[in-house]
């Protein structure tokens, strides 16, 4: 059986943060302590925002697909989501960190995804199965 996990990370500004997080991915705000960290609903995850000046440090690592920077943490998305997430970047002008490409094409396992960095460069990758 699967439970959802508990992430933490640094965010820098809080109200940039969650404004991301609530109007760009969709997410639902949960408990806070004010000025110091907010949870976040992350698809059925806890991911809690830190207020901190830190940034975790980037790096890319060889997989199957090319290259992926490490750390990075994301989800599996229903297909509506992902798209609805797509327009959001695209009506906002953010940038995507690896733009959407299909992995696995003509598998079972075939997924679109693609890498984005919240505000404070955090890399997320949020993906979608093909079937």
């Amino acid at each position: 059986m699967s439970r959802p996990f508990h992430l933490a990370i640094p965010a820098g500004d809080l109200d940039v943060a969650t404004s991301f997080y609530q109007n760009i991915l969709g997410c639902k705000l949960g408990n806070k302590e004010e000025g110091k960290w907010v949870d976040v609903d992350f698809w059925g995850n806890e991911l809690t925002l830190h207020k901190t000046h830190t940034k975790l440090p980037k790096e890319r690592h060889a997989v199957d697909m090319g290259s992926v920077s490490i750390p990075h943490f994301g989800a599996h998305l229903d297909k509506e989501v992902f798209e609805k997430i797509k327009t959001n970047l695209k009506t906002n002008n953010i940038k995507y960190f690896d733009e959407p490409y299909v992995r696995f094409k003509g598998r079972e396992e075939e997924q679109e995804t693609f890498f984005l960095e919240d505000p404070h460069g955090n890399v997320l990758e949020l993906k979608t199965f093909s079937k």
